[in-house]
């Protein structure tokens, strides 16, 4: 069963993706938020707080405009307390920020509302099981904005923060958790937490795998 929870201040837009989900064979809607604050809150996204990994829905559908608050935002704050969240960023927004924005802050999917109900439906499961997947009209744009006039700002896995690169040059470089939290000045802690981030956004099983990905972008120089 994938267990899902629906983030959109848009009632109409909401109740409607829930049914429609719900219709879906094994999948199941465990929880709804209108806005920034409702989400963080099904989430148990509180302040000093660890979310448990693999404690809330396995995909959340996520709107990127709130009304006074940003999808992009709670995304964030999602992912960095549970690395293997996983969300689908549904949105009538379809320019180049949004997706960058989308992605960097831990979006597996990208989805456009006018989407049909097989893409919703595809698009959920390709999430939940571990996949990242953009909509055409969103890859198109996501495409022309890495070979266009902007190619040459182009950075390796857009979707980690600059402390998860950083990181990840180190771990592609050969060096444990403890070299990286002395080189870094961080804790032990906090360097397991960004290795974790970092597998999850990478959607890699292990460490030897993140590494070769990061060779294969030109990490791994950092000494």
């Amino acid at each position: 069963m994938i267990r899902v929870a629906v983030v959109d201040d848009h009632p109409v837009f909401r109740l409607g993706m829930a049914a429609l989900l719900d219709s879906f064979d094994g999948v199941r809607v465990v929880g709804q938020a209108a806005s920034a604050a409702e989400a963080r809150a099904l989430l148990g996204l509180h302040p000093g707080a660890e979310a448990a990994p693999g404690a809330g829905p396995d995909v959340v559908l996520m709107d990127l405009d709130l009304g006074g608050g940003s999808g992009v935002d709670v995304t964030r704050e999602l992912v960095r307390a549970d690395p293997a969240a996983r969300v689908l960023v549904v949105t009538m927004h379809e320019d180049d920020d949004a997706v960058v924005a989308a992605v960097r802050a831990g979006a597996r999917g990208f989805l456009v509302k006018s989407a049909s109900p097989a893409e919703v439906e595809r698009a959920v499961r390709a999430v939940a099981d571990g996949a990242m997947i953009l909509s055409p009209s969103v890859a198109d744009r996501a495409m022309a904005y890495v070979v266009g006039g902007r190619a040459a700002a182009r950075v390796p896995f857009p979707q980690l923060t600059d402390r998860e690169r950083e990181v990840l040059d180190l771990v592609a470089a050969g060096l444990d958790n403890a070299s990286i939290s002395r080189r870094l000045v961080l804790s032990p802690k906090t360097v397991r937490n960004h290795v974790a981030n970092v597998l999850a956004k990478l959607a890699v099983r292990d460490r030897s795998a993140a590494i070769v990905r990061a060779r294969e972008e030109g990490l791994g120089t950092a000494r």
